[in-house]
């Protein structure tokens, strides 16, 4: 799979354990850590540790090594690193004090509703 591809996959993985405003940031050409930003939130701890189990499960499951994964035990910020694509998985208020759309702003941003990347 490519990286759009992945964006894409990593996106529907996280809608299945019900990840809240999930949005797809184009990074290419914007920042080097990676082609696609994934962010999205949980509204517990649980739910943000089940969104964060489920990305590194489906990464494993398709041959992709999980680069990092930090944050899972305070489950406020979890960041999972899948090379090409990075999922930030906040917890609900965290996410809405850190606004990293905002701070990507400059970022073409997706949802799972658009079609083209």
């Amino acid at each position: 799979m490519n990286s759009e591809e992945w964006v894409k996959y990593f996106a529907e993985v996280a809608d299945d354990k019900k990840a809240q405003d999930i949005v797809m940031l184009k990074m290419k050409g914007i920042s080097i850590m990676a082609d696609y930003f994934i962010i999205c939130h949980g509204n517990s701890e649980k739910q943000v540790q089940a969104i964060s189990m489920a990305l590194k499960k489906a990464a494993e499951e398709k041959g992709l090594a999980v680069r990092r994964l930090e944050g899972y035990d305070q489950a406020r910020w979890v960041l999972v690193d899948l090379g090409d694509v990075v999922v930030h998985v906040f917890h609900k208020d965290e996410r809405d004090y850190y606004q990293l759309e905002k701070l990507w702003g400059d970022a073409p941003l997706y949802t799972l509703e658009k079609k083209p990347l």
